[in-house]
C-alpha cells in the first residue's frame, strides 16, 4: 500500500490566504503599537514639560473636631499663577472638608499653612492637586 499525499506540494502556489491574513495583521498591529507609543511618548512629555505648578503637603495635624491645619509647599515658574486643592477626609472615608489655596506671581517656592474647616472630626488631609492659570 502506498501512502497518499494530502496537502499540496510546498512553494508551488504561492502562500495560503491565513498566511497573508497573519501578515497584514501584523502589519496593522505594528502600526497601531507604533502609533500608541506616540500618543503616549506625546502625553508624558507635555505632562512634565507643562507641570510649571506642583505642591506638597508636608503634614497636618487636627486642631479641633471642625478644623484642621495644613502645611502645604507649592513649587512654580515665577510668573505663575494658580490654586491648590486640599480636602479632609473622615474615618468612614468620606469628604468633610475642602479648601483652594490660590497663589499669585512673584515667588518660586510658597511655603504656607492654612485651616480647613470640616464639618465632622477629620482623620486624615490630602491634597488633590495643583493647577496653573
Amino acid at each position: 500500500m502506498t501512502a497518499v499525499r494530502e496537502d499540496l506540494p510546498q512553494g508551488r502556489y504561492g502562500r495560503s490566504a491565513d498566511q497573508r491574513a497573519d501578515r497584514r495583521l501584523r502589519i496593522v498591529g505594528g502600526a497601531l503599537g507604533a502609533a500608541l507609543l506616540v500618543l503616549l511618548g506625546w502625553y508624558g512629555y507635555h505632562y512634565v514639560v507643562d507641570r510649571s505648578v506642583s505642591g506638597e503637603l508636608i503634614k497636618f495635624k487636627r486642631i479641633s473636631a471642625t478644623a484642621v491645619e495644613a502645611h502645604l509647599e507649592v513649587r512654580k515658574d515665577r510668573d505663575a499663577t494658580g490654586s491648590c486643592t486640599l480636602r479632609s477626609i473622615a474615618e468612614n472615608g468620606a469628604e468633610v472638608g475642602r479648601k483652594d489655596v490660590r497663589f499669585g506671581a512673584g515667588e518660586t517656592r510658597i511655603d504656607t499653612v492654612v485651616t480647613i474647616r470640616t464639618t465632622e472630626s477629620a482623620t486624615a488631609t490630602e491634597l488633590v492637586g495643583c493647577t496653573a492659570g
